[in-house]
């Protein structure tokens, strides 16, 4: 199931298996994951386009309440160079998922070259801590979070190839 959820192996030590999926994330075992599986044998995977499944719950929220706010589908992920899972975004809708401060000054009065905030990300966190991984909690509503304006997606978060150093 891993290979088939896998546009490349990027890595692997049995049993664990690095991967790209077809969205473009580098992830442990391309998103398969049997924690939370409803029954013996059953995985659950990544949705086929995550940052669509954002858009139409984004358009479903704005049909029963008369409002569209941003919507971030987010997974658990691990990191290269941190111990330790945290939520990140898969899916984005109704708000850009990268601050970018460059050409800004910081605190001190120098010119910011290369801050890109990932605010999805910082989103599916904040919304992880009182969501809980266990807790079957499937939705957070994360209130002054101010992000972005715009439309993007969450393949804008994905490392590209050439600036990626693990590979």
């Amino acid at each position: 199931m891993i290979l088939s959820e896998a546009r490349e192996v990027v890595r692997s030590r049995p049993p664990l298996v690095i991967t790209e999926t077809r969205h473009g994330f580098v992830c442990a075992s391309a998103g398969v994951d049997a924690s939370n599986a409803k029954g013996e044998g059953t995985v659950i995977l990544l949705p086929v386009d995550p940052d669509a499944s954002a858009r139409r719950l984004r358009e479903r929220l704005a049909e029963l309440t008369g409002i569209a706010p941003a919507v971030v589908v987010s997974d658990s992920f691990g990191r290269a160079w941190r111990t330790g899972t945290t939520d990140i975004a898969i899916g984005v809708a109704g708000m850009a998922p990268i601050r970018d401060l460059r050409g800004g000054l910081d605190s001190q009065g120098y010119e910011l070259e290369s801050t890109l905030i990932a605010v999805a990300d910082e989103v599916a966190g904040a919304a992880e801590l009182v969501m809980g991984k266990v807790n079957g909690v499937p939705a957070a509503i994360v209130r002054g979070a101010d992000p972005p304006p715009g439309d993007g997606g969450a393949h804008e978060l994905a490392m590209p190839r050439e600036r990626d150093l693990f590979r």
